[in-house]
């Protein structure tokens, strides 16, 4: 019983950290940015990526979010003019999301304050 209850509280310490840190992260990137941090983890996604433009399906399974939502937050970034969509050619249903330049300028502005927000809670990387 002991060490349930210890993995029980490592897991509560965890996810206590973990929710300090992303409304941290949503604030800063909003005010400074007007993003949320699901919009710059989008971008974030896609800036480190080795090919121009990814299914959105694949940016789903590297993220916390559902395809669904991710559908959404990649309609805020297109309004914003930070990506483009586009059909894939050999399979209509795929639908391709490409950083545009505008995005490019936009996730390297937010990337400081990311990394800000993270090294203030989470200490310099080693």
């Amino acid at each position: 019983m002991k060490a349930e209850s210890a993995l029980v509280v490592r897991w509560r310490k965890l996810a206590t950290c973990y929710n300090t840190v992303a409304c941290a992260l949503e604030r800063a990137l909003q005010d400074a940015h007007g993003l949320s941090m699901s919009e710059y983890e989008t971008l974030d996604r896609l800036v480190g990526l080795d090919r121009e433009k990814r299914r959105i399906q694949e940016i789903a399974a590297a993220m916390y979010l559902s395809q669904s939502a991710l559908s959404r937050t990649v309609a805020r970034l297109e309004k914003h003019g930070y990506v483009r969509r586009g059909l894939c050619e050999d399979d209509r249903r795929g639908v391709f999301v490409e950083l545009t330049d505008a995005g490019h300028r936009c996730h390297s502005e937010a990337r400081e304050t990311h990394l800000k927000v993270l090294t203030e809670h989470l200490g310099p990387t080693p």
